[in-house]
């Protein structure tokens, strides 16, 4: 896909205006905190509700997941509306494409309904994209994802191993973001989607050191397209350098907590590391006063909320402690 001339910036001051107007709703740090600490479950629920959510009963994931898929949904449609590029938002909804892929393919394997899991977010409608994967009626989907998902199916069903099938529509879905931030002539947004890939190749790294893992898996795992190549990482993983490999670049700490989870640390400040490198990418447009970086950075404000949501109610209604909600949660764009 070629890409082309990105939009001018002051085609954006509209939406940048009403954007900059929307953080102030945006789960700041202080709300997490009142949700954290609230007396129960339905008292921390009822603070998403001063920042537009839908009501809802936080009694089960299900009602969780409804009050998500309904705020997502409204973001989608309402950036839809007033963006002057349609396509910037489409790059945000290919990773919904493939989760709902990993989902019906998975779930067609075990013989089980997984459709409670799906997500109504993606370029590709539902119905079609389950026709699709169930049928096997790969013309219906983007060239890439039906390719995607006629290997991994023949891998999933010769092997039985998801985690096979699983990174061969993740490579699929990098090329797919990456080609589809290209295509909207944005530097910002192709460098916010590498730094996405380069987070995700440090995972991929990190987890094979520490299960012993090879070459042979490590070229599974790793995916082009990033600011780091697979090649550079898999030999600094296999020779027990990847701090050394990533210190020049945004991914220095997540490195450093890398190193310490390959020797038996916390694979969750790992994690938070690696997110939180990213959010600090992407929080660059904070310097932006109007323009497409407002509009991606507000994308990834949401994203980064949604995750919040979830580990604070799921923790909420699990009983989990205010101290391990607060050590999973990755850093507020607010």
């Amino acid at each position: 896909m070629a890409s082309k001339k990105a939009l001018r910036d002051t085609e954006y001051l509209f939406i940048s205006t009403w954007l900059r107007a929307q953080e102030n709703n945006l789960l700041s740090a202080a709300r997490m905190d009142r949700m954290i600490d609230a007396p129960s479950a339905a008292d921390a629920a009822k603070v998403l509700l001063e920042i537009g959510y839908d009501e809802f009963s936080p009694s089960s994931e299900k009602a969780l997941n409804d009050a998500l898929s309904a705020e997502r949904e409204k973001v989608f449609r309402e950036l839809y509306r007033f963006v002057p590029d349609k396509a910037v938002v489409d790059v945000f909804k290919v990773k919904y494409d493939y989760h709902n892929v990993k989902v019906l393919l998975k779930a067609r394997a075990m013989g089980v309904d997984g459709k409670h899991l799906l997500v109504d977010a993606g370029r590709v409608d539902l119905p079609r994209l389950t026709e699709a994967v169930e049928e096997g009626h790969g013309d219906l989907l983007p060239p890439v994802m039906a390719a995607a998902l006629a290997e991994a199916t023949e891998i999933l069903s010769t092997t039985g191993d998801p985690q096979r099938s699983d990174s061969i529509l993740d490579r699929a879905y990098f090329e797919e973001m990456l080609k589809a931030a290209d295509a909207t002539g944005s530097q910002f947004l192709r460098k916010y989607v590498q730094a996405t890939i380069d987070a995700a190749n440090l995972r991929s790294a990190v987890r094979a050191a520490r299960m012993g893992k090879g070459n042979d898996f490590l070229r599974r795992v790793l995916f082009p397209g990033g600011t780091v190549s697979p090649d550079s990482i898999a030999a600094a993983a296999l020779s027990g350098n990847l701090e050394e490999l990533y210190r020049p670049t945004f991914l220095r700490a997540a490195a450093e907590a890398g190193s310490a989870a390959v020797s038996g640390g916390s694979l969750t400040a790992f994690e938070k590391a690696c997110d939180d490198a990213v959010t600090a990418a992407a929080a660059a447009a904070k310097q932006v006063p109007f323009g497409v970086e407002v509009v991606i950075a507000y994308l990834v404000a949401k994203e980064i909320e949604f995750t919040a949501v979830r580990i604070i109610m799921s923790g909420r209604m699990a009983g989990i402690s205010g101290e391990m909600i607060r050590e999973r949660l990755r850093e507020s764009y607010v």
